[in-house]
């Protein structure tokens, strides 16, 4: 069964390769297009894909915004979003993710990784390009909100360290090969981090981390 993914891009000629490039994956299905964030929203609420795409730059709605409402922490059925922008060091982009985009991607991080990315998001998973995940959530630690809620339930010394190497976007088969343990585990543990800490997916489970300190920029 295809991954129904919505494009939503103001640029025509970055939208148009954006869906020739999914268009070439038999997994991907682009059922819709909008060049502004209220078309987006609107093909969004309409369509129900399963990951919307979208810039973070955008008339009528920017990519945050329309990222709130359609994932939103008060958001009862929220959607897969990742966002996509030209800046690696972009002052809305922490406020994208805070809004509940489950990644986050360079407009360059190439083809392979966009696919990844969308199909994480469709699995309930997160993929955010690994330089971002080091260097703009340390950049904008500073505005990271007081006293982070602390788990009720310590966190292991495991799960320490697999909290670690996800806040700097690792993903599961780095993770397995740099503790030496297997799959399964890395699944395991980021699945125990994200029940002890409150986090939806691996993009909170990163901010957790910055926001606690226990990860700093590089």
């Amino acid at each position: 069964m295809s991954i129904r993914v919505v494009v939503a891009d103001d640029q025509d000629l970055v939208r148009t390769g954006l869906v020739m490039i999914l268009g070439a994956y038999p997994d991907l299905e682009v059922v819709g297009e909008a060049a502004d964030g209220l078309v987006a929203l609107d093909l969004a609420a309409r369509l129900r894909p399963d990951v919307l795409l979208v810039d973070i730059r955008m008339p009528g709605l920017d990519g945050v915004e329309v990222t709130r409402r359609l994932a939103g922490p008060g958001v009862a059925d929220p959607m897969a979003v990742v966002v996509i922008t030209t800046f690696d060091l972009d002052e809305y982009v922490l406020g994208a993710l805070r809004a509940g985009a489950r990644g986050f991607l360079l407009k360059d991080a190439g083809p392979e990784l966009l696919v990844q990315a969308i199909r994480a998001a469709a699995a309930g998973d997160a993929l955010i390009a690994p330089n971002v995940t080091r260097r703009l959530l340390a950049t904008f630690a500073d505005q990271r909100p007081p006293a982070p809620v602390q788990p009720i339930d310590p966190l292991t010394e495991r799960e320490e360290e697999v909290l670690a190497l996800v806040a700097r976007g690792r993903t599961n088969a780095e993770i397995a090969a740099a503790l030496f343990v297997g799959l399964s585990t890395v699944k395991s543990h980021v699945a125990a981090l994200m029940a002890k800490l409150g986090a939806r997916n691996r993009v909170e489970i990163a901010m957790w981390a910055y926001d606690t300190g226990r990860v700093r920029g590089e």
